[in-house]
């Protein structure tokens, strides 16, 4: 079993940053692949970013390119989400989730487990 809990989320303007940190129970955190999503309301859940078990191969969804920042500490169980130059729009509901294969991939339906949440909000 996985458990993860996401934190670092709150309240920033437009053109702020926030980082968002994700801490994975286990000893195997080194061989998850993680990943960042988030729903905005009235919006489906959709990918953000993704890291492989290595670090590598980062996914990074066009709505965030050049802002957001995924990586991993390996040695702390966790990894965080780096959000620079947000945009109201980015205001959503972020989860991290791992995926137990090691992948960097933006498939939801591929993660095994997942975070309970931690609320963005941009303000204008």
């Amino acid at each position: 079993q996985v458990q993860l809990v996401e934190s670092g989320g709150g309240l920033a303007q437009a053109g702020g940053s926030l980082r968002l940190s994700c801490a994975a129970s286990g000893r195997t955190f080194s061989s998850y692949g993680m990943g960042w999503f988030r729903r905005a309301p009235g919006k489906e859940r959709e990918p953000v970013a993704a890291i492989s078990r290595t670090g590598g191969y980062p996914y990074y969804a066009d709505s965030v390119k050049g802002r957001f920042t995924i990586s991993r500490d390996n040695a702390k169980n966790t990894v965080y989400l780096q959000m620079n130059s947000l945009k109201p729009e980015d205001t959503a509901v972020y989860y991290c989730a791992a995926d137990l294969e090691g992948r960097s991939i933006a498939a939801a339906s591929l993660y095994e487990y997942w975070g309970q949440g931690t609320q963005v909000t941009v303000s204008s």
